[in-house]
Parts: structure tokens; C-alpha cells; sequence
């Protein structure tokens, strides 16, 4: 069962033990208020005329009085230089609503749904594993000789060979390589020695030229 109630220019739902906020009212906290009602649902019973509406009533206990949330008011006009800034908390009422009488007979407050438990379900029966281990026992067992017969056989086989022929080659490479090298640098200390002996013959000749200047 539930109301439409109306207070305060306002109109809310409500139903037995709810807690709403309405605009406030001057009243103190744990007084008791009736509040219009404007409808009435029971189940299938649906009451909207006036007459019968008179004689029900909606009572409701006053829990608190507080302000709301603040509201920021701004004024703004472009090209004017004009801004103004304000907050406003609305006074509010808190209410707890009691009972809802239709005919002087108070509305029952709904009853909460219960959780159901879920049915336990039975244990699933144990399968017997006693055969299952042997096979895996069996087959561990023979893998192990396999590759221990066939791994080492084809390392001991291939790489002294392969690492004994490869290495001493390489070294040999390198030897040559060394020999070379003298001869290519034989041609260039020519070419220093014949640049030096070039400039000293341009300072001398030049020397002349200065002496025989002098002279004159």
C-alpha cells in the first residue's frame, strides 16, 4: 500500500517507513505531522475521490530540520563588466512517515522479502584412481632410458670433430692477414719521405729569392 502525498507545492510517494525531505514545516523534531493525501493505492483498490480521500490521513514524525546543498546563483551580461555570484541552501524538513489510514484503518507496513537458501546439492561420488597411477609409473620409467640411450651417443659423435677442423683454420686466416699488412704501409712512408724532401727544396729556393733581394 502506498500515497501520493502533497506539501509544500509539492507532491511525493510515499509508503510506510519511508523518510523523505519536504520544504519546511514549523514543526520540532519528534513532533508528528498529517499530511494531505491526494491518492491511495491498495493492491488492486485504487481511491482518487474526494469524498473518501477526507477521511484518510498519511501521519508522519518530524526527524530533523537542516538546509540542503547549496545552489550557485550567477548573473552575467557580455560587454557590460556585469557579474554577480551567490549560493542558496533551502531550509528542509525530514519526515518519517508512520502510518497510512484509509477509513481510520492503518495501512500495514510491507513485508521485506526473505532470501531464500539455495538447495544444497548432493555430494558427487569418488571415482576409484588405484589403476590410473600404474600407467603413468610404466611410462616414466621407459622414457627416461630412451633419451639417456640416444643423447649423448650424438654429442660425443658430432661436435670434437666439428669445433677440431673449424678452429685451427681460422687462425691460420688471421696469421695471413698479419703479413699483409707491412706492405700497404710501405708505400705511404715513401710518399711522406718525398713530400718532406719536396717542401725543403720550396724554403730554399725561396730563401735565395729573399737574399737576392736584399742585395739589389
Amino acid at each position: 500500500m502506498y500515497a501520493i502525498v502533497k506539501t509544500g507545492g509539492k507532491q511525493y510517494k510515499v509508503a510506510v517507513g519511508d523518510i523523505i525531505e519536504v520544504e519546511k514545516l514549523e514543526t520540532l523534531p519528534g513532533d508528528s505531522v498529517e499530511l494531505d493525501v491526494v491518492f491511495i493505492a491498495d493492491g488492486s483498490t485504487v481511491t482518487t475521490e474526494a469524498d473518501k480521500l477526507v477521511k484518510a490521513c498519511v501521519v508522519a514524525t518530524v526527524v530533523e530540520q537542516f538546509k540542503g546543498e547549496k545552489q550557485i546563483i550567477f548573473k552575467f551580461k557580455k560587454r557590460k563588466g556585469y557579474k554577480r555570484l551567490k549560493g542558496h541552501r533551502q531550509n528542509l524538513t525530514k519526515l518519517k512517515i508512520d502510518s497510512i489510514e484509509l477509513d481510520g484503518k492503518k495501512a500495514k507496513p510491507a513485508k521485506k522479502a526473505v532470501d531464500k537458501k539455495p538447495a544444497e546439492k548432493a555430494p558427487a561420488k569418488k571415482v576409484s584412481t588405484e589403476d590410473k597411477p600404474k600407467v603413468k609409473k610404466t611410462a616414466a620409467a621407459d622414457k627416461p632410458e630412451a633419451k639417456a640411450a640416444d643423447k649423448p651417443k650424438a654429442k660425443a659423435a658430432d661436435k670434437p670433430k666439428t669445433e677440431a677442423a673449424d678452429k685451427p683454420k681460422a687462425k691460420a686466416a688471421t696469421k695471413s692477414d698479419d703479413a699483409e699488412k707491412p706492405k700497404a704501409k710501405a708505400p705511404r712512408a715513401k710518399a711522406k719521405a718525398d713530400d718532406a724532401a719536396a717542401d725543403t727544396k720550396e724554403k730554399q729556393s725561396q730563401d735565395k729569392a729573399v737574399e737576392d733581394e736584399t742585395k739589389e
